[in-house]
């Protein structure tokens, strides 16, 4: 009998040695929601919604350089030429992808040397991780912010292709393209976008400052383009029988469905700069949708005007100078005085009828693809305007 209590007891022991120690596991495991629930605002400094807004904009960039771009570009040059055009917008997209992961995003967003450009602390992305970087984006990783301004640095150097499609070698496009991109557009881009850079509207302790009012590039995209454009065109000269014999498009209905690629992710490019899924977003992306339309119209009814009858090169050029023209002060304009204050996004029909004649006096400088018509000279009435409105 007293063996068999014995044998009782023993076994209780082990039962409440077990259900001790069981407890003692679990308690952690209930416990972790609790201490999640503690550390949350430190992981809500990321928002999801934000996050998502510019990964789809990122997207958006991407589908304008390849097949946006590259369709526009190749439809509006010889036949022959076409397969090099595309071919052209496709390793851009591949060489400068590269680029900037390994030291383009240093050298434009990285800290400032003397605001003339970034320094070499996040080269190959060190130090640029999941965790938002509050200068720059406070809602959204800073990998994330590096992809959408990769999409940037992609497309300025494709955006000079025009000027010299069907005349450079491939060989010195690829040494160009990669020189420039070095040179020049990381080291402006720094100027005007980076934390200290000496146009920036920030400091390098993030304060803001007098500085470049440029919402979407501008500046750093399309006057950079457009005067590297400029300066192609000039040193490679004319064209031989330009301007007596012109070739025209071999396929306008390409071209026509690059011009509403590039309009569609432009969206990605305007709305997506306000870097956040909010009213400044939905607000670039009303100015551009009309400025554009405006800008297609105008152009399309100074056709009919001088020409006798509207054409398709004339509607979709003039929808996307106006894309171009929108770009800088996006993110500044009010749409016929209604929401954000500052000037009307149909005022900048009026840049359009003046550009219209522009165009036309620069025509001893050969620009198959319209690249410098289009983005040269911006400033004179849209980086100017987005000043004025402040």
């Amino acid at each position: 009998m007293k063996t068999k209590w014995s044998g009782t007891l023993a076994l209780l022991a082990m039962l409440a040695l077990t259900w001790s120690v069981s407890a003692q596991t679990i308690a952690p495991v209930s416990a972790a929601p609790v201490a999640a629930a503690a550390t949350a605002p430190a992981a809500s400094l990321v928002n999801s919604g934000d996050t998502a807004w510019v990964l789809m904009s990122t997207a958006l960039v991407l589908l304008m350089m390849i097949p946006g771009l590259a369709f526009f570009y190749g439809g509006l040059v010889r036949r022959k030429n076409v397969l090099s055009v595309l071919m052209q917008c496709f390793f851009i997209m591949c060489v400068i992808s590269v680029q900037w992961v390994l030291f383009g995003y240093s050298l434009a967003f990285g800290p400032d040397v003397k605001g003339l450009i970034g320094n070499l602390d996040w080269v190959g992305l060190q130090s640029v991780g999941m965790e938002p970087f509050g200068g720059y984006a406070a809602t959204i990783p800073h990998q994330v912010f590096m992809l959408f301004q990769m999409m940037f640095a992609v497309i300025t150097p494709g955006l000079i292709i025009g000027a010299f499609a069907e005349r450079m070698k491939f060989t010195s496009f690829v040494v160009f393209s990669l020189l420039w991109a070095t040179l020049v557009y990381d080291p402006v881009c720094h100027w005007v976008w980076g934390l200290g850079g000496f146009l920036s509207r920030f400091d390098a302790a993030g304060h803001l400052r007098p500085g470049a009012l440029d919402f979407a590039g501008g500046t750093v995209v399309h006057i950079n383009a457009g005067i590297a454009a400029l300066a192609c065109a000039l040193v490679l000269g004319r064209r031989k029988g330009y301007p007596d014999k012109m070739s025209p498009p071999h396929n306008l209905p390409f071209a026509v469905l690059g011009a509403a690629l590039l309009w569609f992710g432009w969206f990605g490019f305007n709305a997506g700069s306000a870097l956040a899924a909010n009213g400044l977003a939905g607000s670039a992306f009303l100015a551009t949708h009309l400025a554009t339309a405006m800008a297609g119209l105008t152009w399309a009814i100074m056709d009919w005007i001088f020409n006798k009858r509207p054409t398709v090169l004339g509607i979709i050029s003039g929808a996307v100078a106006g894309l171009v023209s929108i770009t800088p002060a996006s993110g500044f304009v009010s749409v016929l005085g209604v929401g954000r204050p500052g000037h009307r996004a149909l005022g900048h029909v009026q840049g359009e009828r003046s550009r219209w004649p522009v165009l036309r006096q620069f025509r001893p400088v050969p620009d198959p693809a319209q690249s410098r018509g289009h983005h040269d000279g911006v400033f004179l009435c849209h980086d100017l305007r987005a000043a004025e409105d402040r």
